[in-house]
Formats: C-alpha cells, structure tokens, sequence
C-alpha cells in the first residue's frame, strides 16, 4: 500500500518536493500497520496462510479467510474475530474460475473494498519425471495460473480503493535443483518471474508486486516428511542454525504490504536464515 493510502498514517510529504518527507530518517509506526485495508489471504486455514492472516488482522487490517478447507477458514476467522479482528471465511478452490471470482465479490461484498492479495494456497510436492503429464499441468494450475487470474480479479477492485499490493507466496524451489522437483519447481520459478512482470503492468495504477520465497519452514506439510536426520542435513545449509516458523514468512508478509515498502515492486524476497536447505 501507498502510505496515502492507509487512513491512520500521517502524509509526511513536503509540498515543495514530492521526493522528501518531512521528518526524514525518523521512524513512524503507522508505516508498519494495515489499518483501513482489506486483504485476501488464500490457503489461510493453516500453516504460513494462517500465520499471515492472524497477523494482518493483529496489524489492522480486516481479513477474507480462504482455503479450500471451510470448516479451516472459518475456524481461523472465528479465532480473529475472538481476539478483536475483523474477519470472515469462505471456502475456495483456488484452480477454479468461478471460486476465485467468488471469493474476490465476497470480499468485497463482506468489507466494502478490497486493497491485499496474498497468493498463498498453492503445492505440487515432489514427483517422479514419468509422472502423468495432469499432475505437471496442475502444479501449474496451482501455482501460476490461479495467482495471474486472481491479480487480474483483485487489480480492478484495488484500483477503485486507489492501489494496492499483491503478494505471491513462492518458494526457494524456485531457485534451488533437485530430483523430483521439476513440476513445483519450474511452477514456482514461472510464479516468481510472473509477480516480476506483472509489477509493471500494475504499477500504473498504483499496485505493488510482490513475493515472499520461504526456505524449509514448519508447517504440517513438512512435518510430514521431516526426519531427524533430514533436519540435521537441512541446517548444514543454514547460517541461523534452525528452521522456519509460519510467523517469519507472516512478518516479511506484512512488510511488504505495508505503507513500509511502498516503493517496493517486482521484489522476490527470500525468507530461509541465510541458507539454501538443500539436501546433498
């Protein structure tokens, strides 16, 4: 978001020159909060998704809880509610055009407005490279193409609230080479190049572009797989020797997101304690 736009922020601009602000260098907590925004979060009735809700509503903003899982989102948006937020639920397949046209007039229809994307439900996982060709398309479904018809569902609406951001949660497997990986990864890495070009499609009309890649981070989905010795060999790879957290991934979400990092677009920002958390 434009620190504009944000209702509780003071303007901090000096009228003779649009490039300083008044104040400059001095800390101003109303940039770090989401107050008067409304976001989306997919994939929120756990893991990182969750995290990013609970966290954005903590920062002011009113939360659309989405996931596949109903009874998940409205559980997460009963817990907002509970603590003071402002949120409500609905369920949504995130490869199916009417769900993602559903959610976004949900939205709207719930808070008034719509202003915060986060792209987050998405998966694959490792598969064998004789894998059926519909389980590589769907990675792709998953990943690239619900995020793209979702900016374009989600732009217009932000564009009439004045601007707004878009966050796409990515992966390290965009970056990183491994057996097994070449359906989620080639669909993260077209993820990550997509939220780099769109950002000049939409910066025009005031809406930022953005990714958060996770490293290894724990979440149900990786405690599924998650040995001890798997652990050990991942934080070889990591200079702040643990692993990471849903609420890391929600931190870096809600700055990015923020009046913060306002001019801030095109941007893939790596969460994964200085390492790779490749297997040898």
């Amino acid at each position: 978001m434009n620190a504009a736009q944000a209702p509780s922020a003071p303007s901090r601009r000096k009228p003779d020159d649009p490039h300083q602000t008044e104040n400059n260098g001095m800390y101003h907590p109303a940039d770090f909060t989401l107050a008067g925004q409304v976001a989306v979060v997919t994939g929120a009735g756990a893991g990182i998704g969750r995290a990013i809700a609970e966290t954005f509503a903590a920062a002011g903003a009113a939360v659309m809880v989405s996931d596949l899982n109903a009874g998940a989102a409205q559980a997460v948006a009963d817990e907002i509610k509970a603590r003071g937020g402002k949120a409500a639920a609905t369920a949504c397949d995130v490869t199916k055009e009417s769900d993602l046209a559903g959610l976004t007039a949900a939205t709207v229809q719930a808070f008034g407005k719509l202003t915060i994307l986060v792209s987050n439900a998405g998966g694959g996982g490792p598969k064998p490279f004789d894998m059926p060709m519909p389980d590589f398309r769907r990675a792709f479904d998953l990943n690239v193409f619900s995020l793209f018809r979702l900016a374009q569902l989600t732009a217009s609406e932000m564009a009439k609230a004045g601007g707004g951001s878009i966050l796409a949660i990515t992966s390290m497997a965009a970056e990183n080479k491994n057996q097994r990986m070449a359906a989620y990864a080639s669909s993260k890495a077209a993820t990550s190049h997509l939220v780099r070009n769109i950002a000049f499609d939409l910066g025009p009309k005031n809406i930022r572009v953005n990714g958060v890649a996770p490293g290894a981070t724990r979440t149900d989905a990786l405690r599924s797989v998650l040995t001890e010795a798997i652990e050990t060999r991942m934080l070889a790879h990591t200079p702040i020797h643990r692993l990471g957290e849903p609420q890391d991934m929600a931190n870096a979400a809600l700055f990015l997101c923020s009046p913060a990092a306002a001019w801030i677009s095109g941007q893939i920002l790596t969460v994964s304690g200085g390492g790779v958390q490749e297997l040898d």
